[in-house]
């Protein structure tokens, strides 16, 4: 009898992540940063907040579908970009046409395991994530690659601060696949005979490369090659933010955004969207959740440009609570890389029929036709559960309610 890979929840997802992977590789995928306070914080959350439900008048059908920088999708819902998805032969090819075969659009890390190239000719609807690594001018290369590939959006991320320490241990994540790695590697992979055996039908084993890192046809650095080049990259500027918005000449988004007087320069820098975010709580560790920063952010700027959320999204009654307060959609990472891990391309479509089935019966339980009829007055939120960030408060500190 063929085994049944089919999930009904993202945490049955991340189970059988863990269970298909070699322990440094499922590691790979929880990261977080020192004690994990903000990712735990990112996921929790949600959990405090509560709905209004009507239970008389719910409607026959209920619209989902919205836009992002330009783009028709389904749902609110979009891939986040993530750095070197080898945990499946496929890689970020298989999420492309995940999301294409659901409807929305893939953010592409520029730390990715697959060229852009080829993840476009699997997604039309791809937006290019861009650090700021190296001078202007290798940005610009990468920038001009990313326009000739045929992306129609452009995502920077600017929060890292390169946290190193984990309380719980760092995965052991090699430089490169080579012989000498596979020994090494052995004693965990051989106990997962089917993650082994999907690689072994491709006859290569997983490649750490990050081809968009180079000119096309290029192999391009290591990850960690690469990683150490933007670590000794001197930070971006507004200024460079603006330039960088003005070589792109498209969509843009800023991801990374917490702060109200943060959004508000992301504005005046000419940025199309802002992904409130603390980088999946991969960043500096005791950033609030990015669902309590969301509605201050949105009331300020949300009028202006288009703003989205990041962080913490496990069910689709969370993308509601998401959008209810202000975000036009979300961004999902981890989850997505679960689904992948487990079943590959399939696995991340089951992620995202997870997500489109709790939105549809959040909007039914609340009596909305439409992800757009949602407001604040539909959620539930508790005293000092918001943190609204980069305001000066009359005492001269920053308003926390």
């Amino acid at each position: 009898m063929a085994r049944d890979t089919w999930f009904e929840t993202v945490a049955i997802a991340q189970q059988r992540a863990k269970k298909r992977l070699p322990k440094s590789v499922y590691s790979s995928l929880i990261s977080a940063s020192e004690k994990g306070v903000t990712v735990s914080d990112n996921v929790a959350s949600f959990s405090e907040l509560g709905f209004a439900p009507h239970v008389v008048g719910a409607l026959e059908k209920r619209d989902m579908s919205t836009t992002v920088m330009g783009q028709d999708i389904s749902m609110p819902v979009i891939i986040s970009p993530t750095g070197v998805q080898a945990v499946d032969p496929d890689g970020e090819v298989a999420v492309a046409r995940a999301a294409a075969a659901r409807g929305t659009a893939m953010g592409l890390s520029s730390f990715a395991s697959k060229p852009v190239e080829d993840v476009v000719a699997a997604n039309g609807k791809v937006f290019f994530q861009i650090y700021w690594l190296g001078g202007r001018d290798a940005i610009a290369e990468r920038v001009q690659r990313a326009k000739d590939a045929g992306a129609v959006g452009m995502i920077a991320t600017t929060d890292w601060s390169f946290s190193h320490g984990r309380d719980w241990g760092s995965p052991s994540i090699p430089e490169r696949v080579d012989l000498k790695t596979m020994l090494k590697m052995a004693p965990e992979v051989i106990t997962k005979p089917g993650w082994l055996l999907r690689f072994g039908k491709t006859m290569q084993p997983p490649d750490l490369r990050v081809p968009n890192q180079a000119k096309r046809g290029e192999a391009g650095p290591t990850f960690f090659e690469a990683y150490g080049q933007w670590m000794g990259t001197p930070p971006p500027t507004w200024e460079d933010i603006a330039w960088l918005r003005e070589e792109w000449g498209g969509p843009f988004m800023l991801k990374g955004i917490v702060r109200v007087d943060d959004a508000k320069r992301a504005v005046d820098a000419g940025v199309s969207a802002i992904s409130v975010s603390n980088h999946g709580g991969n960043n500096l560790d005791g950033t609030p959740a990015a669902i309590r920063c969301l509605p201050a952010v949105a009331e300020a700027v949300g009028d202006q440009i288009e703003v989205l959320l990041d962080g913490g999204i496990r069910r689709g009654s969370d993308v509601v609570k998401a959008v209810a307060l202000g975000a036009r959609a979300v961004m999902i990472g981890r989850a997505y890389l679960w689904g992948l891990a487990a079943n590959g391309q399939a696995g991340v479509e089951n992620v995202l029929d997870i997500l489109h089935g709790g939105i549809d019966s959040a909007l039914r339980g609340l009596g909305k036709a439409s992800i757009h009829d949602l407001g604040p007055d539909d959620i539930l939120i508790p005293e000092g559960f918001t943190r609204t960030l980069g305001v000066p408060a009359l005492s001269g500190k920053a308003e926390q309610g």
